[in-house]
């Protein structure tokens, strides 16, 4: 059976996943309108205070607001998905933020590149970026290869 706090990680991380999207389809890849993203904001498809921590140095990775707050941690501290994975102990190495589940979004190098290992720790906005890349270069591909065979055949393809 999962501990309790397990099974609220897909909420958080379905949160992450989806205001992960979101932003990086409108800063990163410039694919939505400012319109589309603050309608997003407004209707709160989108977890605004979290993105609004992306935007900051440091930040760029955070998991959830929740693992920043140290009024949830003991010590007045934040949780262990925030120290880097080179500033563990070894028996810290594999430790997940017990809310959240996250295994690292601390910034900076040899950091998981899925911070949930899951599912919902996927960059969903660079795999559709590259699928579109992937099938405009098919497209492109099979377009030059119908050219190719059109003067093959020995003019326009029109009346012969």
């Amino acid at each position: 059976g999962k501990r309790n706090t397990e099974s609220m990680w897909p909420v958080h991380q379905i949160n992450w996943q989806r205001s992960r999207y979101v932003y990086d389809m409108y800063y990163t890849h410039k694919k939505i309108s400012k319109k589309v993203y603050d309608y997003c904001i407004k209707n709160k498809l989108v977890d605004a205070a979290l993105i609004a921590k992306w935007k900051k140095p440091g930040y760029e990775r955070l998991c959830s607001t929740y693992v920043i707050n140290s009024n949830n941690y003991k010590f007045g501290t934040t949780s262990i998905c925030r120290v880097p994975l080179k500033d563990r102990s070894p028996e810290q190495m594999h430790a997940q933020d017990p809310t959240t589940g996250c295994m690292g979004c601390a910034s900076g190098v040899g950091q998981p590149r899925n911070i949930f290992g899951n599912k919902y720790g996927q960059n969903l906005a660079a795999v559709q970026i590259a699928r579109e890349k992937r099938m405009e270069e098919l497209e492109r591909k099979r377009q030059q290869e119908e050219d190719d065979v059109g003067r093959d055949r020995g003019g326009d393809g029109e009346g012969d």
